[in-house]
């Protein structure tokens, strides 16, 4: 059996030879660069792959071999946390992006909005062939990667860790919510289908790409999107990324959810920004709110998030931690 560093060497190789020449070697540097840090990061924290109670606020590592496969999550309890039953956020990475990134609070200030707000964010890790976790992708339906090809049981992962969280800290099992970023958003409205522990989600770029969808009962959406994003894009079609997917549109998600949670047809602007808005189609008795957010542009990003390097700035007209809070809180 390979090592992991064996295996990592010839995952990387492959990547190389994939790309070519100069540019291999540049891309090869980079992908390097990123599992180190991924190495290194777990080796600082090591994953604690028993169902530990969490009984003070701090950042945890956990993992826990779910379907035949290791599988990890990170935890942060804010400071204020006193073991009162909280709130929990489930945040999901993007397509070939990892927990630590999602985690990370200049890219998508997902901490920050936990100390101030009082929840408990879990940043569950996607599948990855590689053992330092990193270009994780989630089977979100019809997209993506190495998840969806190779059929992996992501809706059992993530309800497994909701589980083990109510055993393992203070958690109100009435507000537990999902949010991700492209993949990871496409992901959560998977959830919403399927798992009946989520109380409501906050997609972001991305979104519904699932055939069937059932929920056990309705379920409150606020969703992210800009209309300049190139990878998913807003009228739908294949976009600019690796994954080749013919996504749906924001429009006809916004009318199949407005369809599956009993929500009005006609929509309410709730919000206007220089920049963007916020239109809401308000339940009907018995159903769930379905919320759009639209910026104008951003691209592929995080509404209020930090800039990542050769990617279009985030837009700051909104932010998109505060207003899904809001939202969440408002139920």
């Amino acid at each position: 059996m390979l090592s992991r560093s064996k295996v990592a060497a010839v995952t990387l190789a492959a990547v190389c030879l994939t790309i070519g020449g100069t540019a291999a070697a540049q891309q090869g540097g980079r992908l390097r660069q990123m599992i180190e840090r991924a190495r290194e990061q777990r080796s600082q924290q090591p994953a604690d792959p028993e169902m530990t109670p969490i009984r003070a606020p701090g950042d945890y590592r956990f993992s826990f071999v779910h379907d035949g496969i290791t599988r990890e999550y990170l935890v942060h309890v804010p400071k204020s946390h006193r073991g009162a039953p909280a709130p929990m956020l489930i945040a999901l990475h993007g397509g070939g992006g990892d927990a630590d990134n999602q985690a990370n609070d200049d890219n998508y200030k997902l901490i920050s909005k936990s100390e101030q707000a009082g929840f408990i964010a879990v940043f569950p890790n996607g599948y990855s062939r590689l053992p330092s976790g990193v270009f994780a992708t989630w089977n979100a339906g019809a997209c993506c990667g190495a998840a969806q090809k190779s059929g992996i049981d992501d809706v059992g992962f993530i309800r497994a860790v909701i589980h083990r969280m109510e055993r393992q800290a203070s958690i109100d099992p009435r507000r537990v919510f999902a949010t991700g970023m492209s993949n990871g958003a496409m992901m959560s409205w998977r959830l919403a289908c399927e798992a009946p522990e989520i109380r409501a989600i906050a997609p972001v770029e991305g979104t519904d790409n699932t055939a069937a969808c059932k929920p056990q009962h309705p379920i409150p959406v606020i969703e992210f999107h800009a209309t300049d994003d190139p990878n998913v894009p807003f009228n739908g079609g294949v976009g600019v990324g690796p994954s080749r997917t013919d996504f749906v549109s924001v429009l006809a998600t916004q009318a199949k959810w407005v369809r599956i949670d009993k929500a009005n047809r006609a929509a309410t602007r709730v919000l206007t920004v220089p920049g963007a808005h916020c239109d809401l189609h308000a339940a009907k008795p018995g159903g769930a709110p379905i919320e759009l957010c639209v910026t104008d542009t951003g691209g592929h990003s995080w509404p209020g998030g930090g800039t990542k390097n050769g990617r279009k700035q985030p837009s700051t007209v909104i932010s998109a931690d505060d207003l899904m809070w809001g939202f969440f809180s408002s139920l």
